[in-house]
């Protein structure tokens, strides 16, 4: 399995709510629970029990080992060795839309492992179906971007995409609405009606979105500002705009 993360014969990761979160979602995933020797902690020994109880090999090893898999990695304690998660390409999300998924999160080339883990997170917590990102130049699902996540990556699809503005049409051309967030855009994100099926579009750390991803929107929002600074981190202005959407459909 080599150093961890992603290989040819699957993938590793740590972290207490990830790996309950595999275990929980996946488990005919998982080809392998590491836990560290000794008395074990309550969390911990609920991963032991629940791996027992679905029959899933389990070794105990010193963090030394533990730390091999992940080098300067907090695992907590805790790796998984699985299978390859199943893959969501662009047609398959585009079917959920049609058969009724409505919220779709598009990252446009954020870099940060931990930024894709955190969007992840809230991704999540909003009800948002999949996050789209590039397949080159963002972030992969790395084991911290998993840990991040905190589960969510077991439950939220990562679509890697070849062309981002042409899967931005076939979401359009599936019945999604498509706003991006730009701090140069004239309107203010809570005066876009975001109550039909909508994909949110958000720009890289620094960057924002490239050119050709801005003119794929449907529309351009900009959160309100008020203070000093002149942008906030993606993961931050994520949760604002996804949860602005809950709160529109629930009014």
């Amino acid at each position: 399995m080599g150093k961890g993360g992603k290989g040819p014969r699957g993938e590793s990761f740590g972290g207490i709510h990830a790996v309950a979160a595999v275990l929980q979602h996946a488990p005919e995933r998982v080809r392998l629970l590491q836990l560290a020797s000794g008395t074990l902690e309550p969390a911990l020994a609920h991963l032991l029990e629940q791996a027992q109880a679905r029959g899933i090999s389990i070794e105990r090893a010193g963090r030394d080992k533990l730390d091999q898999h992940h080098p300067g990695f907090q695992h907590q304690g805790v790796i998984v060795h699985c299978a390859p998660r199943p893959v969501v390409d662009e047609k398959t999300l585009v079917r959920r839309v049609q058969d009724g998924l409505d919220l779709v999160l598009v990252l446009d080339g954020v870099t940060d492992p931990h930024n894709l883990g955190a969007c992840l997170r809230t991704a999540d917590a909003a009800g948002a179906g999949a996050i789209v990102t590039p397949r080159h130049h963002s972030a992969a699902l790395t084991p911290a971007a998993i840990k991040v996540a905190s589960g969510a990556a077991e439950t939220v699809p990562v679509v890697a995409v070849g062309n981002l503005a042409r899967t931005l049409a076939a979401l359009k051309g599936a019945g999604m609405w498509t706003v991006g967030l730009d701090g140069a855009a004239r309107e203010d994100l809570y005066a876009v009606d975001l109550r039909p099926p909508t994909a949110i579009v958000m720009g890289a750390e620094g960057e924002g979105m490239r050119r050709l991803t801005r003119e794929a929107c449907d529309h351009l929002a900009k959160i309100p500002m008020r203070g000093t600074v002149e942008s906030l981190n993606v993961s931050v202005a994520t949760g604002i705009t996804l949860f602005e959407v809950r709160r529109q459909r629930q009014s």
